[in-house]
């Protein structure tokens, strides 16, 4: 049976606990989820009740056959230990909360992590390591690339291409694409906290505002 390591016990980290307890719901083995921590501080202490190890002991033969769920709030941080996992050739899982909801033609990489209330709809594309913070959607026709990070309650509506590494911030608006132009979000862009976006982002660029603009650096 599966068994699980959640790498980082952070905030994202324990929210992430409850979704693994949910789908353990039927079997009582104590032993079925641990967290692991790179803190020297934080191996060998409980988190929420759960142990936490060091990743040399996950990639021992006591611990290699869980299935490792990345909980870092950031894809530099996600795309650093999924390296340092697939060195060690561990495997990934994915996983959704109970009231998460994905309707017709969805597909989704390994390792991506949908919280509660959240949503995927109609024939979209997720890639790798996608993390999907409370009340964030995905609409009709999006295609969503590598590491993507959204907070809590973003708005990505329909025919919205992200490209890898992006980050968008809790409340932001992401408005329809068009089928011939969907709107795209460049690869490794930041989307400020409840900025609007009505045009495309560039790669590596971060929008602020409504309607969302590049930040002017101080």
């Amino acid at each position: 049976m599966t068994r699980y390591a959640i790498y980082g016990c952070g905030g994202h980290g324990r929210e992430v606990l409850p979704i693994v307890r949910d789908i353990l719901r039927d079997r009582h083995d104590t032993n079925a989820v641990v967290f692991v921590s790179d803190v020297g501080e934080e191996v060998g202490t409980f988190v929420n009740g759960v142990e936490v190890i060091a990743f040399d002991k996950l990639i021992s033969a006591g611990h290699r056959d869980r299935k490792v769920i990345l909980s870092l709030g950031t894809s530099a941080g996600r795309r650093k230990l999924a390296e340092k996992c697939e060195a060690e050739q561990l495997e990934f899982e994915s996983i959704a909360a109970s009231s998460h909801k994905r309707f017709d033609d969805v597909t989704v990489g390994e390792g991506a992590v949908f919280s509660e209330f959240t949503m995927a709809t109609a024939n979209v594309r997720i890639g790798r390591h996608f993390q999907c913070n409370m009340y964030s959607y995905v609409a009709h026709d999006g295609v969503i690339g590598d590491f993507v990070t959204f907070a809590p309650r973003v708005n990505c509506n329909g025919r919205i291409v992200i490209e890898d590494d992006v980050y968008v911030g809790s409340g932001a608006v992401l408005r329809n694409g068009n089928p011939d132009r969907p709107l795209r979000i460049g690869r490794g862009a930041i989307v400020g906290m409840g900025a609007i976006v009505t045009k495309d982002v560039e790669p590596f660029t971060t929008v602020v505002g409504n309607p969302a603009r590049p930040m002017i650096k101080a």
